[in-house]
């Protein structure tokens, strides 16, 4: 179970491919609203994406097919994954807010690409998908920043907040530190499901006018439509994760009860047993939000998707157990000729477990198409 985070023109990534109609697709989870508008665009039918892209689609590896399957097994399964020594940097994002941050340095860091990097709901910078990211990028030549949201990565103690799906300008402040501080060049970002409905909501905010240095942006199963993928959460056949997920919860906020007792209240967690209880009771109500509602509705990516003006990509599994797209979600993101939306039948939740190869690859899929499509779109506008 996870924890459970220069434009190109339009014949470059395929807006213009339209949604098949495929009902089958999500035989061993819960129902998807969405499913009447349903895309399936391996990367195999997409001739014009470059190279590698144009050329591979994911394929599940043996006995780890079915979206429940892979989400846990990608869970449970060990990885080996050495890494560099990273430079621990504290980057404030809020006057009295600060965040941790992980950096790996190329030996020349100001021409390199950086690779900013965010993870989901409860996870931290030394999630497995983060650290499978970061080898890659590394592997590719790239400076990688493995970012921590706010209380993530052993920073409760830190400051009276929470972390909530709506904190894109913390990422602004992350980038902005190493254009400031580093003198970095060129850099994209990557999110994972949370960590992926941020990043994009902040390239949809920036629109045309983010920072000079702002080239790409991919997201991994993102939670672009809060509201349903939370519903979609509380299904009977998603319990085990709502479980986990609420499980985490509760133990962080009982911590920060702990350490700043005049600001928060144990008893917000009376009566929650889903996450848009929680959502409602305890997010919405510590970081201004009216309500679970309101905090669904302004803090989707959905909102500003279709503003995106760097090269994007999107990677979903059409079996992912809880995230949900919604049909104008699917829609915004197919006219928007920025962004390469690539939806497989079999992936789970931030899963993707393919075939494993000699030449290095694990077969963690998901994390090498997102930084093979960096580079790509990089070096194509090279």
């Amino acid at each position: 179970m996870p924890d459970v985070s220069v434009s190109t023109g339009p014949k470059e990534v395929g807006s213009q491919l339209r949604p098949e109609l495929r009902p089958d697709l999500r035989s061993d989870v819960g129902p998807d609203p969405s499913s009447d508008v349903r895309s399936d665009l391996h990367s195999d039918l997409r001739p014009d994406l470059p190279s590698d892209l144009s050329q591979r689609h994911f394929q599940p590896r043996r006995w780890l097919k079915g979206g429940h399957v892979q989400t846990i097994a990608s869970f449970l399964m060990p990885r080996r994954i050495q890494l560099p020594a990273a430079e621990e940097r504290l980057i404030e994002v809020e006057p009295g807010i600060s965040v941790r941050c992980h950096c790996h340095w190329q030996g020349d860091r100001r021409s390199a690409l950086t690779l900013i990097v965010l993870h989901g709901l409860e996870g931290s910078a030394d999630s497995q998908y983060m650290l499978g990211v970061t080898r890659n990028g590394l592997a590719a030549g790239m400076n990688v920043v493995r970012m921590n949201q706010r209380n993530c990565g052993g920073m409760d103690h830190c400051a009276p907040t929470l972390y909530n799906s709506g904190l894109s300008a913390d990422v602004a402040a992350v980038a902005r530190n190493v254009v400031e501080r580093d003198g970095i060049a060129r850099f994209a970002l990557v999110g994972f499901s949370m960590g992926g409905n941020i990043v994009l909501k902040l390239a949809g905010e920036w629109g045309r006018n983010g920072p000079a240095q702002f080239r790409a942006v991919a997201a991994v199963c993102p939670a672009m439509d809060l509201a349903a993928s939370a519903d979609a959460l509380h299904h009977p056949s998603n319990r085990l994760y709502e479980y986990y997920f609420l499980m985490q919860l509760f133990r962080r906020f009982r911590r920060k009860v702990r350490l700043f007792p005049e600001r928060f209240d144990v008893l917000r967690l009376r009566g929650v047993s889903s996450l848009r209880g929680f959502d409602d009771r305890v997010t919405a109500y510590y970081c201004g939000f009216s309500g679970a509602v309101d905090y669904y509705a302004r803090a989707a990516a959905a909102n500003v998707v279709d503003r995106i003006a760097v090269p994007a990509m999107i990677i979903h599994a059409a079996n992912d157990p809880f995230i949900r797209v919604s049909p104008e979600t699917r829609r915004k993101i197919l006219a928007n000729p920025n962004i390469a939306y690539v939806e497989t039948e079999d992936g789970g939740h931030c899963a993707f477990l393919g075939q494993s190869n000699d030449d290095g690859n694990d077969g963690r899929w998901a994390e090498h198409q997102v930084v093979e499509f960096v580079k790509q779109r990089i070096q194509a506008a090279s």
